[in-house]
């Protein structure tokens, strides 16, 4: 955060600074979520680039006060471009003791700390298992310390609208949200029209208790004399165009309706719920009207088959799941494979094995879906890098599946997929076409229809059930070469393991070359994928502005990788691969162009820091340095 020239308003300094992370914490009933999303989305308006992290318990409902339950929201709002919700916070809210120590090691000595004094009572330290009250320790005259009691304080400004106790709590929320809006010079209207839809046109007692609370949290701020200063962050200078803040989800969710658009196809989406895929579904069901239909299935293996069935029929067929659900649609997958019709199966990844981490981030299903089912049957599989990326990748994919008559996987991860940051609307009037055909005669000399017969791309022809004359079999026996029909030769099932695999490596003709960001050869050279996208770029960004020989090819096509990434490869002394799981990409690239990559993994439930990825990268390519002068000495 760099500080410019103060001003002053309401006889208050108002310093201009060019960026700000906020931590909000509490219980999780305590609307820590919502406050987080307000502030995110009057961020956007203000036209500040932003980044967020909501942090959740996996827990429906947690013991009320408890560590277990504590969810948190960090945004990082700015004047200039930033792709991480950010290192190092500048301010930390904290509704109860419990949020409070689950998060205060993140909060830098002289960081500003605004708790909710009215939730230290004995009671409240117990249930957080603590023996005295943090805000008496010494510790805390590290921090600009603000304790203000938001409980109380709320209950006095909606105390004429006659709510009850349970009612009036709820709104302390709105309170704690006022008080940041003015602290950081957010603009209240947006909130506003949210509470007046949300909870009535405000006339009901809700609504007006609501805004009561959010104008009392305003004026607590603007009087109280600790505070000192409140901050301007000016807006982003970002590529001209209309805005809005978008989550992951949300983003696949637009991006399979656009794809649909451009191929003339309607969206058949089914799913069974899991975290953190879930609200693909529950954006996807609101757009009846564009043709989309949802089909929430009793289990995983329902749903992959009747989107398989709904391929079959010709529609836009999508599945989604998260590693637990993706081990269990794996024979439908192998199925839709043998009947090479087109599928998108999307991986929203957590933290595992088995039930895990529902509600935090990792990137360990890469090996899972590369390999994990049975026989040889790879397919392609790409990888979102942001919450915007999610709309572009998901379009890429159904390209794929559709020219070369192949399911293919997307991943996302938990922390792209409730991320949020600024998503450019696109002109839909410059929508290219994703061109589909479905043929309506005869594609052999006979007249007989041969359904796999091969284009150039080794795609079949995608016959839609009932087209006169064009009837064929399908299912998951081995398939005779053109005719379709079940075959045990031995000589015939090599040739369709070779066809099969020979169509997945043709998708890199069909997907740009890799990317390099930064000199074109050097000292190192980061490899990153998924989700750790933002940080990598900004640790990279960073070490080349300390005169580091460093340069980032994030890949977003991993199988096949593309055409060009060995010979980018070679051309660094070393390459350093950070992934959120124990080495799954350095594997397959140490295995693929046989270099010794080294691996930077952590499996925490949380996204990597750029302080420790340009740590990481500061020590090898000085160690490299060091390196190559000796050996030239030598």
């Amino acid at each position: 955060m760099s500080t410019e020239a103060p001003s002053t308003s309401n006889s208050k300094t108002v310093k201009t600074v060019s960026g700000i992370t906020v931590r909000l914490c509490g219980d999780s009933g305590d609307g820590m979520q919502l406050l987080g999303t307000q502030l995110t989305n009057t961020s956007a308006l203000a036209g500040n680039d932003i980044a967020t992290f909501p942090d959740f318990p996996a827990e429906i409902r947690a013991p009320r006060g408890t560590r277990a339950g504590v969810s948190g929201f960090q945004v990082q709002f700015a004047s200039h471009e930033v792709h991480t919700p950010g290192d190092t916070l500048d301010a930390l809210v904290a509704m109860n003791p419990a949020a409070l120590v689950t998060n205060i090691a993140d909060l830098p000595k002289g960081g500003l700390l605004i708790v909710n004094e009215d939730s230290f009572e004995d009671k409240d330290l117990k249930l957080a298992k603590l023996k005295v009250n943090p805000l008496e320790e010494p510790a805390m005259e590290n921090y600009r310390l603000i304790k203000v009691p938001i409980t109380r304080l709320t209950k006095q400004a909606v105390a004429e609208l006659g709510l009850s106790v349970k009612e009036a709590d709820r709104c302390k929320n709105f309170f704690a949200m006022g008080l940041v809006y003015w602290l950081y010079g957010r603009n209240m209207d947006a909130t506003l029209r949210y509470i007046n839809g949300k909870f009535g046109d405000g006339t009901s007692s809700i609504a007006k208790a609501n805004e009561k609370a959010l104008r009392a949290g305003w004026a607590f701020g603007e009087t109280i004399e600790a505070l000192g200063h409140s901050y301007n962050i000016e807006p982003a200078k970002l590529v001209p165009g209309t805005y809005r803040n978008i989550i992951g989800n949300q983003a696949m969710a637009y991006g399979l309706m656009a794809a649909a658009h451009r191929s003339g196809k309607e969206i058949f989406y089914a799913s069974y719920p899991i975290t953190p895929a879930s609200d693909i579904l529950h954006e996807l069901c609101k757009y009846k009207n564009f043709g989309v239909c949802t089909f929430q299935a009793e289990d995983e293996i329902a749903a992959v088959c009747a989107a398989i069935g709904a391929s079959y029929g010709g529609q836009m067929a999508v599945t989604s799941s998260s590693g637990p659900g993706i081990a269990l649609k794996t024979e439908g997958m192998g199925l839709a494979l043998m009947l090479e019709l087109p599928l998108l199966v999307i991986d929203v990844q957590r933290g595992g094995p088995s039930t895990g981490l529902p509600t935090k981030t990792e990137q360990s299903d890469l090996m899972q879906v590369m390999f994990g089912r049975n026989g040889e049957s790879p397919l392609p599989v790409l990888a979102a890098q942001s919450p915007a990326d999610c709309y572009e990748i998901v379009q890429e994919a159904w390209m794929l599946a559709t020219q070369l008559m192949i399911p293919v996987i997307v991943l996302s991860d938990g922390y792209i997929a409730n991320g949020s940051e600024p998503w450019a609307v696109p002109d839909v009037t410059k929508m290219t076409p994703i061109t589909v055909t479905h043929p309506t005669e005869s594609n052999n000399l006979d007249g007989a229809f041969m359904p796999y017969k091969r284009n150039e791309l080794l795609a079949r022809p995608w016959a839609i059930p009932g087209t006169e004359g064009l009837m064929h079999r399908v299912g998951g026996i081995e398939k005779e070469d053109g005719t379709g029909n079940i075959s045990y030769d031995p000589e015939n099932h090599q040739k369709m393991v070779n066809i099969r695999a020979q169509k997945v490596a043709n998708a890199a003709k069909l997907l740009p070359p890799q990317q390099v960001v930064g000199p074109q050869s050097g000292e190192l050279l980061v490899l990153s994928w998924g989700g750790t996208y933002g940080a990598c770029l900004t640790a990279v960004k960073d070490a080349q502005a300390d005169g580091c020989s460093v340069a980032l090819a994030h890949i977003r096509y991993l199988n096949p990788f593309p055409s060009n990434l060995g010979e980018i490869i070679s051309r660094y002394k070393q390459v350093l691969i950070p992934e959120l799981n124990m080495g799954q990409l350095r594997t397959l690239i140490r295995s693929r162009y046989l270099v010794d990559a080294i691996g930077f993994n952590k499996v925490k439930g949380k996204p990597f820091t750029v302080a420790e990825l340009h740590e990481k990268i500061c020590e090898m390519t000085k160690a490299g340095t060091r390196n190559a002068s000796h050996s030239k000495a030598s």
